[in-house]
Order: C-alpha cells, then structure tokens, then sequence
C-alpha cells in the first residue's frame, strides 16, 4: 500500500474542497470481531473482505465543485493500485462524530462496523436504529475513546464509477451504515466485542440488520485535518 500512502495520497490531499482525509488500513487477517448472532452474518466473507478505506469528509457541498480536477487525477491513478473501489456517502444529518475524549487522547485500536439492512425494513426505521439507539448506546459504554456514525444514501456505482476497476456492488452485499469506533488499546477493543452489553444487542440487531461486519483496523493516517493537511 506504499502508493497509496504516497502519491495517491498527495492527489487527493490537494483537493482543497476536504475537511478531513484519513486513510482506514484494515487488518489483513479479518474475520468478523463481532459474536454471533442467529439470523444475521458476522462472519466476513473473504472473497468480499474489504482491504481499505478512504475516510473523507467534505467542507460543504460546494466542494464537490471544487474537488472535480483532483477527482480526475484519483480516477486515472485507481488502477494502479485497486481492485475494486466501492463508494459510500453520508449525507451531514446522517454523520455524526461524538465527543468521546480530549482531542489529543492517544487511540491504540479501532475497528469499524458495517451494518446490511434486513429485508423488509424500512429505510427510515433502519437509519433510526442505527442512529437514534445503537450509536447513542455505544456511546454511553464509558469504553469507547472515538465513535463516528454513518447511515448510508442509497449506493449508485455512478457517483465513483472509475475505469478499470471494478465496482460490482449487487444489493445483497451492499451496506448502509458503518460505526468507527477507537478504544484505548487492543485488550479493551477485544474485551468489548465479548462484553454483554454487546451480546445484549443481539436481539435489536436481528431485527433490523441482515448482517453485522466488525473489522479490526490495523492503521489510520490522517492527511487532512481541519482543513489543513499533514504529511506522512
């Protein structure tokens, strides 16, 4: 992922429309950090197992505007480094960042979540679930040091639909929301997957999720903060 972390990344750091840019760098052995839960899968599939994510956060809307040249040049560069890109995008009522910690808490573990909608929910109901009761809820463990929410827009391939590279997305795989969750180090990241409070959640969650992806992230660099950028 050398390139990734290098002159790819420089393409989309100049792009003066960000906020924040982050890379997400998954762990490469990722199987599902998440317990069992009848009805709902939990177990990655490995040949749909996500490497990557490029965790980016706009000033406003006009910055799709203004991000069209280094969007170009992102386009042009996929090839060289992926297989497939899958975009997913939140609109700001639907992304919420909680004040866990200090800003300069130390996080030594993260793993983010991804949530499938079960058939025949509601979308409304699903990003009320996801939003208004789980994200809350993990937000009063008391464990967590970084919480980010995410309900999804529904996916279409043309909103990042860069050539050569796949972008096969069929319904039953795609995902609506995601958690990102930071803990203070790997033991309380562990510890928390094998909790009660989360066994507890076994029964909402079948409700309203088809399946339940926990990844483990191996390393996050942020590129842009604030604004502004930072190198590597």
């Amino acid at each position: 992922m050398d390139r990734w972390k290098g002159p790819h990344s420089k393409i989309i750091s100049a792009n003066k429309g960000l906020w924040e840019y982050r890379q997400i760098h998954l762990a490469e052995t990722n199987t599902g950090l998440w317990t069992s839960i009848t009805g709902v899968e939990t177990t990655i599939p490995q040949d749909r197992k996500i490497d990557g994510i490029a965790d980016v956060t706009l000033k406003g809307f006009l910055s799709l505007l203004r991000g069209r040249e280094q969007n170009k040049l992102a386009f042009k560069d996929e090839v060289n480094l992926f297989k497939r890109t899958i975009l997913y995008a939140a609109f700001p009522k639907n992304s919420r960042w909680y004040e866990m910690t200090e800003p300069n808490t130390k996080i030594e573990a993260r793993s983010i979540v991804f949530f499938r909608i079960k058939e025949g929910v509601k979308e409304d109901d699903f990003k009320k679930f996801i939003m208004e009761e789980l994200a809350p809820m993990f937000a009063n463990t008391g464990v967590l040091k970084e919480l980010r929410s995410k309900a999804y827009s529904p996916w279409k391939e043309s909103q990042w639909n860069s050539p050569d590279v796949l972008h096969d997305n069929a319904k039953e795989v795609q995902f609506q929301a995601s958690l990102l969750l930071g803990f203070s180090d790997k033991t309380a990241m562990e510890q928390f997957f094998k909790s009660e409070a989360v066994k507890k959640l076994s029964d909402r969650i079948s409700i309203f999720c088809s399946a339940v992806h926990a990844y483990e992230i191996e390393e996050t660099l942020t590129f842009v903060k604030d604004g502004k950028q930072f190198s590597h």
